[in-house]
């Protein structure tokens, strides 16, 4: 490759990482700050995802000008590929245990589709009470 171009791809790994880097700390400063379960959730799948592809882009674009060997860019691409995939499925999977174990804080609910289809399992009819 010609020197120019590998220069701007520098730079612009630069940038992914930097960028990346940034939005993983926001998601750490959220897990720590934000007041419940659900946006605490939130804040380690959305910005964290986004933050280790961003970094992913950053070291395929470094390293696609040389010859790696073994590590190549399909790493990466699986690599973000299974983050994609897995964070959205364990979030939920989270989120879904965290309300039926009661371990939400209600008040900051905007809606609440689930007190309905509980409160009928568990035979207090459809008055939206979530129950013990």
């Amino acid at each position: 490759m010609s020197e120019p171009l590998v220069t701007v791809l520098d730079w612009l790994a630069a940038l992914c990482l930097l960028v990346g880097a940034a939005l993983s700390l926001v998601a750490g400063v959220g897990l720590v700050r934000f007041p419940d379960l659900l946006s605490r959730m939130h804040t380690a799948a959305k910005p964290q995802v986004l933050g280790l592809l961003l970094v992913l882009v950053g070291i395929g674009l470094r390293i696609a000008p040389q010859d790696t060997g073994v590590f190549n860019v399909g790493t990466l691409i699986l690599v973000g590929l299974f983050q994609v995939l897995t964070v959205p499925v364990a979030g939920h999977i989270a989120a879904r245990v965290a309300y039926r174990t009661g371990r939400i804080r209600e008040d900051l609910l905007a809606t609440d589709e689930l007190a309905h289809r509980i409160a009928e399992r568990r035979g207090g009819g459809a008055d939206g009470s979530r129950g013990a």
